[in-house]
């Protein structure tokens, strides 16, 4: 097998790459699906300030296939310094090479390519004007051999080479004396690559909004831009144009009502407060407008959280309601005992090669909550029903507690049971003698109190005096609705409910329509009683609320044995699992009818 492998001046056999095609589709593989909008927009940039820090980058059909062949082709244009044939061959033919210094924290030479070839195996043409002349190149993949590298041409002069040199016809507007323009083939030579890649969010408006959404702000005196509607005719400047792109900075600094920065732990939380108008949804198709999370580094965005996951990481910082006008980014700081990079895919940022540590930044988050978020969240918690079933509910399973509460067992030297310290759970009984167990129901402070616990036997017997903290297991209960603004489009969409563990705080879906169906369902049996729909509606509530609480107390009586771990009881509490927890229905459907016969009469 050929490598890349080369002596270095004193004899060193310097390690190379086999099948670099592999290799290459393979990292290519890691890069997230539009990743190469990111690394030639950074490319471009970069050749932008090399050739003194003004320009214009434009991500555009590119015409001129356009005209001769018919097919739309995307292209990326700048201004930037150029290449020659030469810089070119050096930059774009080694995997990892480029035009700037190279760093850990900085440019890594190879994910332009990476990103780009792999996704185009067909070409990927660059056109570069420097010093008023123009060359070609093009990067594609061997079909034969399946390898990546430049295409070798036949010039006018009769020789070969593996760049051409360029009449002027062919250079895109925006570029004078120096500048690129590189242009994507795709697979074949039909491949219509203004296509949006799939899944793509906002198919019609995809570059401009991964590149909004990606970058936090663009360096001052650069300007970008990407074409909207070209599937249009060109004279429709009204659908076929060219949008300028901001970042999300500027476009949130605009639309907040409220803004703020926050320390914590080796970060900064920088959030926004949206006002509240209809551009939160309006210009979802080429910006992030409505609440997220990401993190900030190096004016990128990382790790972005939006939908279900967003309103979910948005929960954790504390955001319980009104997810939808919040933003929060965190910038975590670097040093030099903390090693601030991306994975080489630039999908990830890592702290000492290990993920952000997301649940404690939400910690800190939540616990000095900017005064002005806290008094949005209120407003909003105050929209929401607040749940009078606590009582009846508490009054129902009193008698029954014990059954919620696992078995825990310590050590007795009379005791009745082996036990398996290792597993902290009920253990075996004993084939030998031994006294009778204290009953649960002996009162605290006997001599025997410590199960649950073995570490409890060495209690320290003249430490300072208090009493015990007995945490209420039952949570508290919000019903939110679409109807009232408590709940926004996809939280807990077509859920149940959603527990958050860290404020013991029930959100039940008021819309779930488990819930609706057995309203519509009690309605035929009560139909035409005076006021029978708010008293159905709140009967079916206070009987479903039951099922969730019983199975959020049930399942916190697992925790702290071996074989239910953190994780596992974050599964049995998920918006799944609460949702399968009231898909029976005939329990509840005797319960509530036979509650509804009581206050109304008998029904059917």
């Amino acid at each position: 097998m050929k490598t890349s492998a080369k002596r270095s001046a004193d004899g060193f056999l310097v390690i190379g790459i086999g099948n670099t095609g592999f290799l290459l589709e393979r990292l290519g593989g890691d890069c997230h699906p539009l990743q190469f909008l990111r690394e030639l927009t950074q490319n471009a940039i970069e050749a932008i300030v090399r050739a003194g820090g003004n320009g214009t980058i434009v991500w555009d059909v590119d015409w001129h296939t356009y005209d001769l062949e018919g097919v739309h082709k995307l292209c990326i244009t700048d201004d930037g310094d150029g290449m020659t044939g030469d810089e070119m061959l050096q930059f774009i033919n080694n995997l990892s090479a480029s035009g700037v210094q190279q760093s850990i924290t900085g440019n890594y030479g190879v994910g332009a390519k990476i990103a780009t070839a792999s996704r185009n195996p067909f070409g990927v043409t660059y056109l570069s004007w420097k010093d008023g002349t123009g060359t070609m190149v093009q990067l594609c993949r061997d079909p034969g051999s399946g390898e990546y590298g430049l295409k070798r041409w036949r010039r006018a002069d009769g020789g070969y080479g593996y760049w051409l040199p360029i009449e002027d016809d062919v250079k895109p507007p925006g570029i004078g004396e120096h500048g690129t323009c590189v242009v994507l083939m795709g697979r074949s030579a039909a491949d219509n690559t203004m296509q949006a890649p799939s899944p793509s969010p906002s198919p019609s408006r995809w570059v401009s909004k991964y590149l909004n959404t990606r970058y936090f702000s663009f360096p001052e005196g650069i300007s970008v831009k990407a074409r909207e509607g070209w599937e249009y005719a060109r004279t429709d400047v009204h659908r076929n144009h060219l949008r300028t792109l901001t970042g999300q900075k500027a476009y949130l600094d605009e639309h907040a009502e409220k803004s703020g920065s926050l320390a914590l732990s080796g970060a900064t939380a920088h959030w926004w407060l949206l006002v509240d108008e209809a551009a939160v949804a309006n210009n979802n198709g080429f910006i992030e407008s409505a609440g997220h999370v990401a993190a900030l580094y190096q004016n990128e965005l990382h790790e972005l959280a939006t939908g279900r996951p967003g309103a979910s990481r948005l929960q954790q910082f504390g955001i319980t309601f009104g997810h939808h006008w919040v933003v929060i980014y965190v910038e975590p700081k670097g040093g030099k005992d903390c090693a601030l990079t991306t994975n080489t895919a630039r999908t990830q940022l890592l702290i000492n090669h290990e993920p952000l540590p997301w649940s404690d930044w939400a910690v800190q988050f939540a616990a000095s909550m900017p005064p002005e978020l806290a008094a949005f969240i209120e407003g909003r918690a105050a929209k929401a029903l607040d749940s009078d079933h606590t009582k009846d509910i508490r009054n129902r399973l009193r008698n029954i507690l014990d059954l919620f509460r696992m078995s825990r067992y310590r050590p007795a030297g009379d005791g009745a049971f082996h036990l398996d310290t290792d597993r902290l759970v009920p253990g075996q009984p004993s084939s030998g003698k031994g006294g009778s167990r204290k009953s649960s129901a002996e009162p605290s402070g006997t001599e025997r109190q410590t199960a649950g616990n073995i570490y409890a036997v060495f209690e320290k017997k003249n430490g300072p005096r208090g009493d015990k903290v007995n945490p209420d297991p039952f949570p508290r209960v919000k019903w939110i609705t679409a109807a009232d603004g408590t709940r926004e489009a996809g939280l807990i969409e077509d859920r149940a409910a959603k527990y958050l563990a860290d404020q013991n705080l029930l959100l039940v879906n008021a819309d779930f329509r488990a819930f609706m169906d057995m309203q519509a369902f009690l309605r035929k049996d009560f139909n035409g009683r005076p006021g029978v729909d708010p008293m159905i509606e709140d009967v079916v509530r206070m009987w479903f609320e039951q099922s969730l609480v019983e199975t959020v107390i049930g399942v916190q009586a697992l925790c702290n044995s071996r074989e239910w771990s953190p994780r596992d009881i974050d599964a049995a509490l998920s918006e799944e699992a609460l949702t399968a927890s009231v898909m029976q229905r005939y329990h509840v459907y005797l319960a509530t009818k036979k509650d509804l016969r009581t206050k109304l009469g008998s029904g059917k």
